[in-house]
């Protein structure tokens, strides 16, 4: 069995997971109405006689999430339907107006796709069936302390993308690889600000196990996972759930799940129905939905460069790994922050780890985000030039990034040239500059050798670890000046 079978099997089982993801899309108007979608209006006040279903009103489609959907299946090279037909979805409950929710079921607008995503160094690619356009619901508000339920009707008729894959998914850790993968693609292409708290971006997971090569298990769906943590926790404690109930010899129902984030545990709130429960049939006040095709072409020509374009790009034009590239475009300001540092620098790889590694540690440590970096794409360069040149080594690097960082705005908005003028000031005022001359240098190996005989018997007697106790008492005598690879190679040269 290869290691890659191996990691997918929890206590013998195989993990099967299947996503829905609600995307809701960013018009400024709802679906089949005027009234206006903003989030955190007073309940009730943004739900017009459509959205309550008032006797007399007719449902009138909006041309714009229309068009955000079109971009989306262009985003995932799905299929977009020349016609698409939208069903009622029969169910009651009190955030419903009508008794029923505009959805598609048969026909939707965009069908299959892919999503590819790394998860760690390794390529994987979740296979779509279907994403198809429908209203929200509202929202049932619990009032715990006084015992009484309300009604918001705001979000009812907010216009939704459900985003529907295969079961692909094989690990709660690719799980969330998925979602933040789709999380970027929808937010770059501008179709949904992903705001997960407000529940712009809601998935649910449908979760199975089953023994390698049997049967898909009995799914269990985690409704309304809001953060990319819960969804871990959430999928992990299903998972060992599950499992438990197989062994000790239960079988599993199927039902919808809510997680408990205080808990930590799933708990099961309704039996889950069948399509067959909820008595789709077209809806008779809609007439189906045609796209022609100059449409379609229309919107492809307004695309921007989407992020796996993007990311073939960086490795084709400069000559990055495919893991680099595809970190590189998580958003398109990191891309953008690492194109700019790249061509003013002329290191492309080195500008690369710097942003994926040092930038990025620096903006997690501080919960802050890559748009509020306080150090420009142009002071990074000019760093990134002095290294590359040999002025400064990584370590004295990052004491002027430290400088830099604390220093945020002082050269945000200067050109490189600026920049570089002031780095080279930092660089000699702290006196960080590389020991590059090989005569100082041989007279700092010469007196650490003389110091240390017993270093230098060992490793000519065969022990590589004495030379790295060498290197390091070479870089203690320079007060870390000296140029590391310079070190290696005059004292290797002199031991030899």
């Amino acid at each position: 069995m290869s290691n890659t079978t191996k990691s997918l099997l929890v206590q013998g089982y195989e993990v099967v997971i299947g996503f829905e993801t609600h995307a809701q899309l960013a018009t400024q108007s709802k679906i089949f109405s005027r009234a206006p979608t903003a989030f955190g209006a007073e309940p009730n006040t943004q739900a017009c006689a459509v959205d309550l279903a008032l006797p007399g009103t007719l449902p009138v489609m909006n041309r714009g999430a229309v068009e955000l959907a079109i971009r989306l299946g262009l985003a995932l090279g799905s299929h977009i339907a020349e016609q698409s037909v939208f069903a009622r979805k029969n169910y009651f409950y009190p955030d419903l107006p009508k008794g029923y929710q505009i959805s598609q079921f048969e026909i939707p607008v965009v069908q299959g796709g892919e999503v590819s995503f790394f998860l760690g160094d390794e390529k994987k690619t979740v296979r779509l069936v279907r994403a198809h356009l429908e209203e929200d619901a509202g929202k049932s508000l619990h009032e715990d302390f006084i015992g009484q339920s309300g009604i918001d009707l705001n979000r009812a008729g907010t216009p939704l993308l459900e985003i529907v894959t295969e079961p692909d998914i094989r690990s709660s850790a690719e799980a969330v690889a998925y979602a933040k993968e789709l999380h970027k693609i929808v937010t770059w292409i501008g179709i949904c600000d992903g705001n997960m708290q407000e529940g712009s971006f809601r998935c649910d997971a449908n979760v199975s196990v089953r023994k390698p090569g049997a049967p898909l298990g009995t799914r269990r769906e985690i409704k309304n996972l809001n953060s990319f943590k819960f969804m871990q926790q959430a999928i992990d404690y299903e998972v060992r759930w599950q499992i438990e109930e197989i062994e000790d010899g239960r079988a599993i129902q199927q039902a919808t799940v809510l997680f408990d984030p205080d808990t930590g545990e799933t708990r099961a709130m309704r039996t889950k129905e069948d399509a067959a429960d909820y008595r789709y049939f077209p809806d008779p006040d809609l007439p189906p939905l045609v796209i022609a095709r100059d449409w379609v072409e229309q919107v492809k020509a307004a695309m921007p460069e989407l992020p796996r374009q993007m990311a073939e790009r960086l490795v084709r034009d400069y000559g990055l790994p495919e893991y680099d590239a595809t970190t590189l475009t998580q958003s398109p300001v990191m891309a953008a922050y690492f194109e700019e540092a790249a061509k003013a620098s002329g290191q492309a790889k080195m500008a690369s780890n710097w942003v994926m590694g040092e930038i990025s540690r620096r903006l997690n440590s501080e919960e802050r985000d890559i748009a509020d970096v306080p150090v420009s794409a142009a002071q990074l360069a000019a760093l990134l030039k002095r290294i590359a040149d040999g002025t400064v080594s990584n370590n004295a690097a990052k004491q002027v990034m430290d400088a830099l960082w604390k220093d945020a705005g002082i050269l945000v908005n200067r050109s490189l040239p600026e920049a570089q003028e002031m780095i080279d000031s930092y660089i000699d005022l702290k006196g960080l500059k590389q020991m590059n001359d090989t005569g100082a240098l041989e007279k700092i190996i010469d007196e650490v050798m003389a110091a240390n005989v017993e270093n230098v018997a060992q490793f000519r007697a065969g022990k590589e670890k004495a030379f790295n106790a060498l290197v390091g008492q070479v870089m203690k005598a320079s007060k870390g000046k000296a140029n590391p690879q310079q070190v290696n190679d005059v004292l290797r040269q002199k031991l030899q």
